[in-house]
């Protein structure tokens, strides 16, 4: 079969190779891949600026076909549509952080797509427990944003203390922004987006899904903008999805006392920031990394109650063969989420 692989360390590294397909362990599922995302984490093992360990399959924002299932597994069955929890292909499952449920900080953990192999493939495996059967009614594209989608669930319904009333702000419309901004209209929340001149296609679409306000730093103030959606007062919480200085900059100065700052984004690298604030207004600062297994029970309960779509965030569906004008694409703010399919 073909996969797409990181082949070594360095910048680029990149390529479709031939490969042999995987087999299936007693405790493992395999799945015939019908759409795998394009992530900002594999951009960043093209660029090589996310931990990887080459030779590594790309991709893990995935759904297929299960088309085998090992001996040992009993919660998915052969021909069921199913997503995959990547996060967890490697851990020790004996740390406290194992232990509590929080697995992101396990110091052995690897995830699939650059610790182990991922989903930019025909075929993939998964060991059992890392497997989701898909609410009826859920398309397989749509199931390929699950895993993006945890990162949004967690962060606003289990992270922050979001309450109806409240006024928030998503500072960058990527993908990840855009579904924060979809649970929080579902939550009831008045939500102002800000983003670039870059940013105009997705500030658009933010604007169609139900925005109270979007911003576009380039051609307007945002302090002008949310004096006037609250008063005067500032915004209750803040989510910093852009992973930028001057993203996070503006949250900070846009939250009134007592407010929340939520950080989603990865700046990869060290910033500068006016964190005085944060003592003078008494805010609240939090970081989500990730997800859990409770957050993955209530994405799908959200999804099966279908009180959040997915499918108009997807932009572009391509050919795996296509990868590179994919990757372009998301590098230039040009799509939401792009998916990629095996032909």
């Amino acid at each position: 079969m073909k996969a797409l692989i990181k082949y070594e360390p360095g910048v680029g590294n990149v390529e479709l190779r031939e490969v042999e397909e995987p087999a299936c362990g007693d405790n493992q599922v395999k799945i015939e891949v019908s759409f795998c995302g394009v992530c900002g984490t594999d951009l960043h093992v093209y660029e090589d600026t996310f931990r990887n360990f080459p030779p590594v399959i790309l991709g893990h924002e995935f759904s297929g076909r299960v088309v085998q299932v090992g001996r040992l597994v009993s919660n998915i069955q052969p021909d069921d549509h199913a997503t995959v929890l990547p996060a967890t292909a490697v851990t020790c499952g004996a740390c406290s952080f194992c232990r509590m449920g929080y697995f992101m900080f396990c110091a052995d953990r690897r995830g699939m797509g650059h610790g182990v192999n991922g989903a930019f493939a025909k075929y993939v495996v998964a060991r059992g427990d890392q497997v989701y059967k898909i609410p009826a009614g859920l398309s397989l594209a749509e199931a390929a944003l699950c895993e993006p989608f945890a990162s949004a669930v967690q962060a606003v319904l289990q992270v922050t203390n979001v309450r109806l009333g409240d006024v928030a702000l998503v500072s960058g419309p990527g993908p990840i922004g855009l579904l924060c901004l979809k649970i929080l209209l579902a939550e009831g929340i008045k939500t102002i987006v800000a983003g670039t001149g870059e940013d105009a296609m997705r500030l658009e679409k933010a604007k169609t899904l139900g925005a109270s306000a979007v911003v576009n730093l380039s051609q307007q103030e945002l302090s002008t903008v949310v004096a006037e959606e609250t008063k005067g007062a500032g915004v209750d919480v803040a989510f910093e999805c852009a992973g930028a200085e001057a993203s996070a900059a503006n949250c900070l100065r846009a939250l009134k006392p007592l407010g929340q700052y939520t950080q989603v984004g990865i700046f990869g690298r060290k910033i500068s920031l006016d964190f005085d604030q944060v003592f003078h207004k008494q805010l609240r600062v939090a970081g989500s990394v990730g997800y859990t297994t409770s957050t993955w029970d209530r994405l799908l309960k959200i999804l099966e109650q279908k009180a959040v779509s997915l499918n108009d965030l997807i932009t572009h569906k391509m050919l795996l063969e296509s990868w590179q004008e994919a990757f372009k694409l998301c590098e230039r703010k040009q799509a939401i989420k792009v998916l990629l399919s095996p032909s």
